[in-house]
């Protein structure tokens, strides 16, 4: 079992869901790996006992490029953890991944959640949080929580070629 604190709440992996076991593991060596289907092909996320496209039963853990796009986000403006507080506003990111991109179908693609980082895994000035929308790219970075687990999180990918197309939910 893992136990950590993240920004004052508790993080606990049992020993039973060996699947999250195995996806920090990697991600602890900053590692980014999602399970591939072998019957299908398909990767798949969050990590899982059988594939959600075919039931396939057996996966292999498979080295990912941490790099995608936008393609929701949930800006935070009221903290529910204490130790949030000071980092308000916040954002928390589903990004689509470049890998297996609009499969098994474009409203079915592979999507990653974490949240906007700078890139050393802090979370992210507001300078930052405003700068971000539906359409911006990222990077994987990771912030290292305890030994033995990281989280992967969200940075703006800044040598990324295209950042006109981004769009924000009007403010207020």
């Amino acid at each position: 079992m893992i136990t950590a604190e993240y920004l004052g709440m508790p993080l606990e992996i049992n020993d039973l869901d060996t699947e999250n076991l195995d996806y920090f593991s990697h991600c602890s060596r900053h590692d980014f790996r999602l399970q591939r289907c072998c019957s299908c092909d398909l990767f798949r996320y969050p990590p899982t006992t059988a594939c959600p496209w075919c039931s396939g039963a057996e996966s292999k853990w498979v080295a990912v490029e941490g790099r995608g796009t936008v393609h929701s986000y949930t800006e935070v403006h009221h903290a529910i953890q204490p130790a949030f507080k000071q980092h308000l506003p916040y954002l928390v990111l589903v990004v689509e991944l470049d890998t297996q991109n609009g499969k098994p179908s474009i409203h079915e693609a592979l999507r990653v959640v974490g949240n906007l980082t700078t890139p050393d895994g802090v979370l992210a000035p507001r300078k930052d949080v405003g700068a971000v929308g539906i359409g911006t790219r990222v990077r994987m970075v990771f912030t290292d929580v305890a030994p033995g687990i990281s989280l992967p999180q969200w940075t703006i990918d800044e040598g990324a070629a295209d950042k006109s197309r981004v769009w924000r939910y009007p403010l207020e």
